[in-house]
C-alpha cells in the first residue's frame, strides 16, 4: 500500500515539475524575443516610428515640488504624532504612578479597617466577659439602664446560662424588649 502511495506521489511530482519547466521555457523564449527587438539597429526601424520623448527637468519641476510639499506635510505630521506619543507615554506613566499610590492607600485603609474591627471585636469580647463574670443581679441592673438594642448585643454574645440569669433579673418590660430584639436579629438572614 505504501509503494502505491510513493508511486502516486512521484508521478504527481513529475507532472508538476514538467509544468513548471515548460512555463519557465515559455517565459525565457518570450523575454529573449523582446530583448532582441530592443537591441535592433535604429537604422532598421521604420521611418514612420516616432522618437520617444524624454521628460525634461523643467517639465518635472511641478511634480518634484508637489512631492517635496507632500514630504514636508508627512514630516510635520510625523513630528506631531511623535510629540503626541511622548505626551501619551508621560500621561500613562503618571496614571500608573497614581494607580500604584491609590492601590497602596487602599491596602493601607483595608489594614486600618481590619485593625479597627479586630480592636472593636476584642473590646466587645472583653466587655462581654466582664458582664458574664458579674453576679446576674448586678448585671441585670446595668442591662436595665442600657438601651434594649445595646443590651441585646451583649446578651447575644454571652453563654446561654449567664444570659438567662441576667434576663431573669430584669424587669418584665426590659426582658421582653431585649428578647424581641434577640429573636428578630436573624429573621431576614438566608437559611442556606
Amino acid at each position: 500500500m505504501t509503494r502505491r502511495r510513493n508511486r502516486s506521489s512521484r508521478g504527481t511530482l513529475i507532472v508538476v515539475t514538467l509544468f513548471l519547466l515548460s512555463s519557465a521555457a515559455i517565459r525565457i523564449g518570450n523575454g529573449a524575443g523582446q530583448a532582441i527587438a530592443r537591441q535592433a539597429d535604429p537604422e532598421e526601424a521604420p521611418a514612420s516610428a516616432e522618437p520617444s520623448q524624454c521628460e525634461t527637468a523643467e517639465s518635472l519641476a511641478p511634480l518634484i515640488d508637489l512631492f517635496k510639499e507632500r514630504e514636508q506635510k508627512l514630516l510635520t505630521a510625523e513630528k506631531a504624532m511623535s510629540e503626541k506619543q511622548k505626551l501619551l507615554e508621560q500621561v500613562e506613566g503618571e496614571v500608573t504612578a497614581k494607580l500604584a499610590a491609590l492601590e497602596s492607600a487602599e491596602q493601607s485603609l483595608r489594614d486600618t479597617i481590619a485593625l479597627a474591627e479586630t480592636a472593636a471585636e476584642d473590646d466587645l469580647s472583653q466587655l462581654t466577659q466582664v458582664y458574664e463574670a458579674m453576679k446576674p443581679k448586678e448585671a441585670a441592673e446595668l442591662f436595665e439602664a442600657m438601651a434594649p438594642e445595646f443590651a441585646a448585643g451583649f446578651l447575644g454574645r454571652m453563654s446561654p446560662e449567664r444570659a438567662a440569669g441576667v434576663l431573669a433579673g430584669l424587669s418584665p418590660e426590659a426582658a421582653y424588649s431585649i428578647s424581641v430584639i434577640l429573636a428578630a436579629r436573624n429573621v431576614g438572614a438566608p437559611t442556606e
